[in-house]
């Protein structure tokens, strides 16, 4: 076998899209690929078919959106440059601004633009309700000294003229109680500026478990109608990354070596944590992994063995899986859920090979759409 290698199963892609499809016509609202969870252009084709665009993060996403998806552009970034400004107005369709000293700065410009004036590009500010409700800190955009958002404090010394919508992004692998709850801090810090005829549209942003088989799709539905009623809104988006490409995606690896220290069997192997799936280490997650055999790894067992890298970082460990039986050099192990912010935060440290990317196709035939080379770690630092 080929190894590594990412797979990305088009059917288990077209299942999620199905869902949002289904919701977003219900709720009669929009829904956007979020680009930092999921770019895999390849698979726009496909997505196009039920979702409404890409939200992007900075200028390169939006470009990736303009160029490969067509469709609409929302975008939203923490802070603008001018050169970056120049060239997001012309391929915007939302464009949300973190600051009030942001929209003071580039105001002028903007409202000064001819799709600006047409009405094809349309400005927001991202709020921050102050309300925390995640568990790990580092994605909590409501902590306190967060660089994310505008409080209610901050927006009410601010002109708003120009501005006809609202941006939150608060969640994070959450259901719709969190949800629920942001909603109602939103309503007693936001709600009169919600409420202004100006404002017709309100993004919720992502880190809505959409596509997740508990999550109570009704109630969101229900939270989308009420908002949109409670504000006589024209329009609701939502961003999700990981709900549209969750349980769509493996990678593959080989065992490459295995190595025995202090009582634990080591098995290295040809993916790293740090390099492949780095959320293994920020979230920290721990992903599910079928054995040689397809059965799935317990936490403990007869066969236990700690799975790392091949990469010279200590702790580029990816967990202590058991197997049915003994691993031995040239199995492969399959890593489950590993399409979303895995390819799009992958590095080259140490010299670690990418990963090749294939799609399996709804006929389960495989297409390699991408293999990297040495040349692409050679000429990213030159």
């Amino acid at each position: 076998m080929q190894s590594p290698r990412y797979i990305i199963n088009l059917a288990a892609l077209r299942h999620n899209l199905e869902l949002l499809r289904d919701l977003k016509q219900e709720a009669s609202c929009h829904i956007v690929l979020a680009l930092k969870g999921f770019a895999l252009w390849k698979c726009f084709p496909l997505i196009s078919e039920y979702l409404d665009g890409c939200c992007a993060s900075g200028l390169w996403e939006a470009k990736l959106s303009h160029d490969k998806m067509g469709l609409h552009t929302l975008t939203y970034s923490p802070a603008y440059k001018d050169s970056e400004l120049k060239d997001l107005l012309e391929i915007s369709h939302h464009l949300d601004f973190n600051s009030p000293s942001q929209w003071l700065r580039y105001r002028e410009t903007v409202t000064s633009h001819p799709r600006f004036q047409s009405g094809k590009l349309k400005c927001g500010i991202r709020i921050n309700p102050e309300h925390s409700t995640g568990s790990t800190p580092i994605y909590d955009p409501c902590a306190s000294g967060s660089r994310l958002g505008t409080t209610a404090e901050q927006l009410k010394h601010l002109d708003l003229n120009g501005i006809t919508g609202f941006h939150f992004h608060t969640l994070c692998e959450q259901y719709t109680h969190d949800l629920a709850s942001t909603l109602e801090a939103i309503d007693d810090k936001f709600g009169d500026y919600l409420r202004h005829p100006e404002i017709t549209w309100l993004n919720m942003g992502g880190g809505h478990w959409i596509t997740k088989p508990d999550y109570d799709r009704a109630h969101l539905i229900e939270l989308i109608k009420a908002t949109q009623q409670r504000y006589q809104l024209q329009e609701i988006w939502l961003e999700p990354g990981e709900a549209i490409a969750i349980h769509s995606g493996v990678l593959e690896a080989n065992v490459v070596d295995i190595v025995h220290n202090a009582g634990h069997q080591i098995a290295i192997l040809d993916v790293s944590a740090t390099c492949h799936m780095p959320d293994v280490l920020e979230m920290p997650y721990r992903p599910d992994v079928f054995g040689p055999n397809g059965a799935p790894a317990n936490t403990d067992g007869d066969h236990l063995y700690r799975l790392a890298g091949p990469s010279c970082l200590a702790g580029d460990v990816i967990g202590d899986y058991a197997f049915h039986a003994p691993l031995k050099v040239g199995d492969t192990l399959t890593f489950d859920d590993m399409a979303h912010y895995t390819m799009v935060k992958t590095t080259t440290f140490n010299g670690v090979p990418h990963p090749d990317i294939v799609l399996k196709h709804e006929d389960g035939t495989l297409e390699t759409v991408r293999q990297f080379t040495y040349s692409d770690f050679r000429d990213r630092l030159s």
